[in-house]
């Protein structure tokens, strides 16, 4: 069988760009075209034997080249002899041959405004010059972002990652990402800036519906599935899978004051039993092949010159041998942002020594390694390094074998119906019922013949950020008429908006909601609400309210309530007697203290992605029963903060003056259309050396009358330890689906791992003594098992 990403020249392809390619095939032998053929261009040789042979004939030049990036933005790039193609994305073989003339590490989002097919005939023509036109043919490695999906037109667009932590489905998370993969490979792409294993600590940041959530366990699994996603099995990297980016690395999810690329100054204990946990995970487990440093500081070092981060810790303490490439611009921010370079080439001499091997987007100040090297200012050993890593990296890919693709493939395999349905599974997974009172929901069709949707969010589709428009969208208005077509009248209002501007989420302008034009919007909202039997209301955030900040580009937030009059759009519909149900489609986690209180129910979407219009609907009139569970604590104002669940003992012991220290909404929280009932907890054997392990064992009963997802939860506590520990810390987790009156025993391994902390010396030990084995459907209602630690091993 045809292997369906394969584009095999010099067939002819019906484009310029096809045309082209085929023209620079003809006319510029490769060197794999010569009569003999050279030891890297064997794909019989191993990978370290090619490497070796392919640097030892690269120029300096040639070598410095690998290590930097091109990218076409005329908004940035200040050396515009970069560009090889112009303003209509087309090629230019003559700009080419000053951009590309040594060759080239990277190419940058080649998927901006270009569809399926168009980004594979574009990154085919590059790969055809360079490798038919460069004095060694050494390919092009083209990354693109996959936060969700592939950022790029008609791309399959899933829920946010926040929503796919919600799933607690690694299996569904791992699946997203293989199918993310396969786009992106088709395509012509081969790195994925993804996925983000940043702790979201602090939700005032507003980059954190990009991360897995609060917890340093969860995080890990859903980075460690989705890595597996998007690389495969391994030890090579095939044809439909694509390089993994785990990112920031690190310290980057609780920046000071919220506000992105603050200092992340906490100790080395925090950062080691938190932060790093996750990354950890990913090199060791996931074994991923590409690490992106962070924008911010730790204790007066930002990351990008942190060589204690990036080699002590990541390469030689964990033993990662793949590339860490810079986060956009972040190099030359050592100069412009942090003030410890006195250049960019100082950036530069201070970021390779560091550890960061590719500069990204474009070649800014590592296009000064070379000169830097003349002037014995620093070693070409330290470029061989990097090198080496990149050219490795890009063996494993198969590119020097077979760098292009099929552009017919990418153009029908794209948004497919399979990936459409995988989104709708996603996207069903993740919502989360956080009431229902007196069992409004499901909707009985029976009983309410008038549903009127309302709410800023109601009418327009929302992907979140780092999205494109993937051709499709299904908004929650949408949904509920495609869902009861004429059986039941569903009429609609605005209500009031979150933005008066768009919520398009690359504009730097935000514009808040008219106050005059709201209060018009809102008496519209009364009036279709009071001729209606329940309400849908849809409320939230946008786009441009929660997404990555930067100068003049806002994005993090001061409070967490409702923004602009959304509140009082609740209040004036409640006064209406109406039943009210509020979803909520956001990028944090709000303060929703009067909604909690008096709506009637409550389902949370986050951003639920192109089919999340239909999830939903399917969910409120019952033919999917929501089972997600909440990945972050919502907390009840932004004075609680830090809020995350695994707190120290000594921390909000009490009240706050006239206050709660309690949050919201725990971690871990979420109903069902079900109930359930844990019973028969035990551990077995109840006693364990320091190496041995056990078993927990407890059942899981639906004492309700419909089928349901549950997620079982394992957390543990030290009831005395050397160093102080978190009141409860996530230790497993399973999904499980129950009939009605079913029950399953759902078993938790204990290992050593489990039960290991960071002694008084920062060793990693296990130490004598009780564990509380904790065990339920969220992280307040837990049944506790006890299980002793012995001093030796039997």
């Amino acid at each position: 069988m045809q292997n369906p990403f394969r584009c095999i020249l010099p067939r002819p392809l019906v484009t310029l760009w096809g045309l082209l390619a085929l023209s620079l095939a003809l006319t510029f032998p490769s060197p794999s075209s010569a009569q003999e053929r050279l030891p890297y261009q064997n794909a019989r040789l191993p990978v370290e034997e090619r490497v070796r042979d392919l640097l030892g004939r690269m120029t300096l030049d040639e070598k410095t080249a690998q290590l930097q990036s091109r990218w076409h933005n005329l908004d940035y790039v200040k050396d515009k002899k970069q560009f090889f193609e112009n303003d209509h994305g087309e090629f230019v073989p003559g700009d080419a041959e000053i951009a590309l003339r040594e060759g080239v590490g990277e190419v940058s989002v080649p998927s901006e405004k270009r569809g399926p097919r168009e980004m594979a005939e574009f990154t085919n023509t590059v790969q055809s010059w360079v490798m038919h036109h460069t004095r060694l043919g050494i390919p092009v490695l083209f990354h693109d972002e996959c936060l969700h999906g592939h950022l790029a037109p008609r791309g399959t667009n899933y829920p946010v990652p926040m929503a796919l932590a919600s799933t607690w489905d690694l299996k569904l998370v791992s699946n997203v990402f293989s199918s993310v993969a396969s786009e992106v490979r088709a395509r012509g792409a081969q790195q994925c800036l993804s996925p983000v294993l940043d702790l979201a600590r602090d939700p005032r940041w507003g980059r954190t519906e990009e991360t897995y959530g609060e917890d340093p366990f969860l995080v890990s699994r859903m980075g460690v599935a989705a890595i597996h996603g998007l690389q495969g099995d391994g030890p090579g990297i095939g044809r439909s899978h694509v390089l993994a980016t785990a990112k920031h690395f690190a310290v980057h999810g609780q920046p000071e004051g919220g506000t992105n690329m603050g200092p992340g100054n906490y100790s080395e204990r925090v950062i080691r039993e938190s932060f790093l946990k996750p990354f950890e995970s990913a090199v060791r487990e996931g074994k991923v092949q590409s690490v992106m440093a962070s924008y911010n500081e730790i204790d007066g070092i930002p990351s990008h010159a942190n060589q204690h981060l990036l080699t002590d810790i990541l390469r030689n303490e964990w033993m990662f041998n793949g590339i860490v490439v810079s986060d956009y611009f972040g190099v030359t921010f050592l100069n412009s942002l942090h003030h410890v370079a006195a250049s960019d080439a100082d950036a530069a001499k201070q970021a390779l020594v560091a550890g960061v091997d590719l500069e990204l987007p474009f070649g800014d100040a590592y296009a000064s390694l070379a000169e830097l090297v003349r002037q014995n200012t620093i070693p070409e050993t330290l470029i061989d390094r990097s090198v080496t890593r990149i050219l490795r990296e890009k063996f494993l890919l198969g590119l020097f074998d077979d760098p292009y693709v099929n552009p017919d493939f990418a153009e029908n395999s794209t948004n497919s119906k399979a990936a459409q349905e995988l989104a709708l599974k996603a996207a069903h997974e993740a919502i989360i019922l956080l009431k229902n009172g007196n069992s409004l929901l499901p909707i009985d069709k029976a009983k309410y013949k008038r549903i009127a949707v309302i709410g800023p969010n109601a009418a327009d589709v929302h992907l979140g950020t780092y999205s494109d428009d993937p051709g499709r969208g299904v908004s929650i208005l949408q949904g509920i008429r495609d869902k009861v077509g004429s059986a039941i009248v569903v009429t609609y209002a605005e209500g009031c908006r979150i933005t008066e501007s768009r919520p398009d989420w690359n504009a730097n302008e935000v514009v808040p909601a008219n106050s005059e034009l709201d209060q018009k919007r809102i008496k519209q909202a009364i009036d279709v609400s009071s001729r209606a039997d329940v309400v849908v209301l849809v409320l939230g955030e946008n786009e441009q309210t929660s997404r990555e900040s930067g100068p003049g580009h806002p994005g993090d937030r001061d409070n967490l309530d409702l923004i602009g009059r959304q509140e009082d759009l609740f209040k004036a519909i409640r006064h209406t007697g109406k039943p009210i149900i509020v979803i909520l489609l956001h990028g944090r986690p709000n303060s929703i203290n009067y909604l909690a209180e008096n709506a009637d129910a409550i389902l949370d979407g986050w951003y639920l992605g192109q089919e999340g219009g239909t999830a939903m609907a399917d969910v409120l009139f019952g033919d999917y029963n929501p089972g997600g569970k909440l990945p972050i604590t919502v907390p009840r104002s932004v004075g609680q903060l830090p809020d995350y669940y695994y707190q120290k003992p000594s921390a909000k012991r009490g009240s706050y003056l006239f206050t709660k220290t309690d949050p919201l909404f725990v971690f871990g929280y979420g109903l069902s259309y079900s109930t359930f009932k844990y019973s028969d907890p035990a551990v077995s054997p109840q006693k364990i050396g320091y190496s041995q392990h056990a078993q927990l064992r407890v059942g899981v009963t639906n004492t309700g009358t419909r089928s349901g997802d549950e997620v079982v939860q394992l957390y543990i506590h030290h009831v005395v330890s050397s160093v102080t520990q978190p009141i409860k810390e996530l230790r497993g987790f399973e999904r499980v689906n129950l009939q009605p009156g079913e029950r399953k025993t759902v078993e938790f391994e204990i290992t050593p791992e489990m039960l290991s902390l960071l002694d008084k010396n920062m060793k990693q030990t296990i130490e004598p003594g009780r564990v509380e084995l904790m065990v339920g459907g969220n992280s307040a209602d837990l049944l506790v098992v006890p299980l002793d630690v012995l001093d030796s091993d039997h």
